[in-house]
C-alpha cells in the first residue's frame, strides 16, 4: 500500500488519560483508504484504547483524530453517521442471545439505516454467505461454536456496509482450532480491498495481509514499517525482543 490513496484515518498528537494514567502518548498515525494495518505490542501498550478511539468508544483528551473526513470528539454531531461507516469486531462476540443469527444481522440495518425487512434479510444472507455460514441463519448464538459466533459478528458489521473495519484481538477468546476459520474470513475481507485496522498477536495473519505494521509499547508508537522490514529487520530493540518472544510460540 503506497501513500497515493486518500487518508481515511488521521491521528495527530493524540493523548488519552484514565485519571493519572497516560494511556496514549502523542500518537501520530495515518491509515490510507484500502490499507491493512496491523497493530501489535505487549498487553497494556494502548493498542485497544487507540482503535476504540477510532469509533468513539473512548474519547481522547487532546490531539486530533479525523475518520473519513469527520473530526472525532465528544461534541461531534457526526458520530452517529461515523459509527455507520466504521465497523468493529471485539474479542467477545456481543451477539443478542435471544435473536437468531439472521435477526442479529438484520437489526442494525433496519434500526439504523432504516432498511425494510426484505432488504435487510437479503443483505444478511449475502454476508452470512460471505463468511461461509449461510446454513446457520436460523440458529441462536448459543448453538454455534465460538468461531462461528465471531464470523456472525464480522457479518453483522459488514451488513452496515461499513467502509472501515476495526478488529480488537478478534481471535483471542477462541479455542485454537477455531482461530483459522476466523482469520481465513479476515484474509478474504482484506483481499476484497476493505480498509482494516487489526489489533492481533497472530503474526502469520499479519505477514499475509498487512500493508503496514505498527508496534506499540507503554502508550507510544515505537515502530511503523512494512511487514517485510518489520519482521526481518525492526529498527527498535524493543520491537525485536517482542518479536523474538511471540514468534517462538
Amino acid at each position: 500500500m503506497t501513500g497515493a490513496s486518500d487518508p481515511i484515518i488521521e491521528v495527530a498528537n493524540l493523548d488519552k488519560f484514565y485519571g493519572d494514567f497516560h494511556a496514549l502518548k502523542d500518537v501520530n498515525l495515518t491509515v490510507h483508504q484500502g490499507e491493512k494495518m496491523v497493530i501489535c505490542g505487549p498487553s497494556g501498550s494502548g493498542k485497544s484504547t487507540l482503535i476504540r478511539c477510532f469509533n468513539g468508544l473512548e474519547w481522547h483528551n487532546s490531539g486530533r483524530l479525523v475518520i473519513d473526513g469527520v473530526e472525532v470528539h465528544e461534541q461531534s454531531k457526526d458520530m452517529r453517521r461515523l459509527r455507520q461507516e466504521v465497523g468493529m469486531v471485539f474479542q467477545q462476540f456481543n451477539l443478542f442471545p435471544h435473536l437468531t443469527v439472521l435477526e442479529n444481522l438484520m437489526i442494525g440495518p433496519m434500526k439504523v439505516r432504516r432498511q425494510g425487512r426484505a432488504q435487510a434479510e437479503a443483505t444478511a444472507r449475502k454476508y452470512l454467505d460471505r463468511v461461509h455460514i449461510p446454513e446457520q441463519a436460523d440458529k441462536y448464538p448459543a448453538q454455534l461454536s465460538g468461531g462461528q459466533q465471531q464470523r456472525v459478528a464480522i457479518a453483522r458489521s459488514l451488513c452496515m456496509e461499513t467502509r472501515i473495519m476495526l478488529f480488537d484481538e478478534p481471535t483471542s477468546a477462541l479455542d485454537p482450532e477455531m482461530i483459522n476459520e476466523v482469520l481465513d474470513v479476515m484474509v478474504e475481507l482484506a483481499q476484497s480491498g476493505m480498509t482494516m485496522v487489526v489489533v492481533t498477536h497472530e503474526m502469520g495473519f499479519a505477514r499475509k495481509v498487512a500493508d503496514t505494521m505498527v508496534f506499540m509499547e507503554a502508550g507510544e508508537i515505537v515502530e511503523v514499517s512494512p511487514p517485510d522490514r518489520f519482521f526481518t529487520n525492526p529498527s527498535s530493540e524493543r520491537c525485536r525482543l517482542f518479536l523474538d518472544q511471540i514468534l517462538e510460540h
